[in-house]
């Protein structure tokens, strides 16, 4: 009897750790999903779950290439927890958050899900 516990402890827990979700970092306004060392998350960085994320249309870096077993697993609080795509859901313009050649900010106003003018 001790024996059948013991094999259904080992098998319960060892099915439950493939089922952790991998976390992977997008950007505020990237299209990108990448593992949590990449370059491009200098600035800006949130955590999303893997499939989430393909969910929500982010594809993978071409730098860091992460992929579900490369990553590590998810540290978010709750699976209820759903990111919001703002750059998906912009529909009035904003200012554009290029830099000029002076270094300020861009005047231009743009609708593009990346934040940016026609020329940034």
């Amino acid at each position: 009897m001790k024996q059948v516990r013991l094999l259904l402890f080992f098998l319960t827990f060892t099915f439950s750790s493939i089922a952790v979700a991998q976390s992977v970092y997008t950007t505020q306004t990237g299209e990108k999903y990448h593992k949590t060392n990449c370059r491009y998350l200098k600035y800006s960085k949130k955590e999303i779950d893997l499939k989430k994320a393909i969910a929500l249309g982010y594809a993978a870096c071409k730098v860091c290439k992460p992929t579900a077993s490369n990553t590590k697993p998810s540290t978010l609080k709750s699976n209820n927890t759903t990111p919001t795509n703002t750059a998906s859901k912009n529909t009035t313009a904003t200012q554009c958050t290029g830099k000029t050649k002076a270094g300020n900010r861009c005047k231009r106003k743009t609708k593009n899900s990346s934040g940016r003018c026609y020329q940034h």
